[in-house]
């Protein structure tokens, strides 16, 4: 057994794995090396998974019953039509490029993701506290910095102002999604604070390129957040009241808000790499009139963060999109040696109202004589 093989298999740990490790190496063969893989391949799966099921539970943020949840809003789905009152949106550039999917050491300032000809670039900044000192904010991350984004888009989508309110509405966004709204060093509103303060202090930029020239675009999300701090010496952080969006940003929202449904958001609102998923299948099946192959290696430099091996990655992929499908069981998704298909399909797929006909062109009238 070479040496790649004996460290793949003292990471088995887990008691199915192992028993079938033992019944592996008794047969013996060529192939046992590539079963060894796979077994330490879907170790790393669980082990990832666990990890960020522990993170979720610590943080008091699992949703009880996901896998229910998933089915009443597939049984919503089923027999309502949606409508415009369902929806809500983000900005595109999140579905192309996401935020990390866990929490990076403080001393890690940047984060970088790239998909294709694009890249994007989220740097970690700090926010004025009220006795006039600065205080850095991390990098944003996980399920609830997309949640946070996806809420203060849609304010700002719905009322076409660029200053939105933050501290009620969130409370109600927290409700309507499930979480409960619980105060204190552990509750569930300073994790959000933390989030909300880490997007309103980080710069994004994305960047694209083709080899030949270059393009770079810096969203700055927010012009001017006004934060205050509590009194409460168990709650002693900066809570932004009102968060103002660049005016950048607000005009380039209006242009590029990716419409998604809320309760779909609601099924998936536990998971990160889902809710990326969710939104990325939403910008790239929108308009899509043609099948559409992505490679593994684009879906890796999309989703694989956090993965040593490519097998444990496509396995959590098939994972994914399971789920996707317990929603939208007719997602036009298919996984193969190459990579993923996609297959054009209505917008009702996705449980989006239906695209209103484009509207004829008048003729122009010939003038007589």
């Amino acid at each position: 057994m070479d040496s790649a093989t004996m460290t793949a298999r003292t990471a088995i740990r887990d008691a199915d794995l192992l028993e079938r490790l033992v019944a592996e190496e008794a047969k013996g063969g060529p192939f046992l090396r590539h079963v060894v893989a796979g077994l330490a391949a879907d170790q790393e799966r669980r082990d990832a998974e666990r990890a960020r099921e522990g993170a979720m539970i610590e943080a008091g943020s699992r949703l009880p019953h996901v896998a229910r949840r998933r089915a009443a809003v597939r049984a919503v789905f089923e027999n309502a039509a949606p409508t415009p009152r369902d929806m809500r949106h983000i900005h595109s550039v999140l579905a192309v490029c996401g935020l990390p999917y866990d929490r990076r050491p403080a001393t890690e300032r940047v984060h970088e993701r790239r998909q294709g000809q694009m890249s994007l670039r989220v740097e970690a900044g700090s926010l004025m506290r009220p006795d006039g000192t600065w205080e850095e904010q991390p990098l944003p991350h996980g399920p609830k910095a997309r949640l946070i984004f996806l809420h203060l888009c849609s304010e700002a989508v719905r009322t076409k102002e660029r200053t939105v309110e933050v501290g009620e509405t969130l409370s109600a966004f927290m409700r309507d999604l499930g979480f409960q709204v619980t105060g204190g060093r552990n509750g569930t509103l300073r994790l959000f604070k933390e989030q909300i303060n880490a997007l309103a202090a980080c710069s994004i930029r994305v960047g694209t390129f083709d080899g030949t020239r270059a393009t770079t675009t810096q969203f700055a999300p927010f012009r001017e957040v006004d934060v205050w701090m509590g009194a409460d010496p168990d709650q002693r952080s900066l809570w932004p009241s009102t968060v103002t969006f660049s005016h950048e940003f607000h005009e380039s929202l209006a242009k590029h808000a990716l419409p998604v449904n809320a309760s779909a958001v609601r099924a998936f609102a536990g998971s990160a790499r889902k809710l990326d998923l969710y939104f990325w299948l939403g910008y790239r099946l929108h308009g899509l009139r043609q099948p559409l192959h992505i490679s593994w290696k684009a879906l890796g430099e999309q989703f694989g963060g956090g993965f040593k091996r490519e097998r444990a990655f496509r396995a959590q992929m098939e994972d994914d999109l399971a789920a996707l499908r317990e929603v939208f069981p007719a997602l036009p998704v298919t996984l193969g040696p190459d990579g993923l298909r996609l297959d054009p399909c209505p917008s009702e797929t996705l449980a989006l109202p239906a695209r209103a006909p484009a509207a004829p062109v008048a003729k122009r009238a010939r003038p007589r004589g």
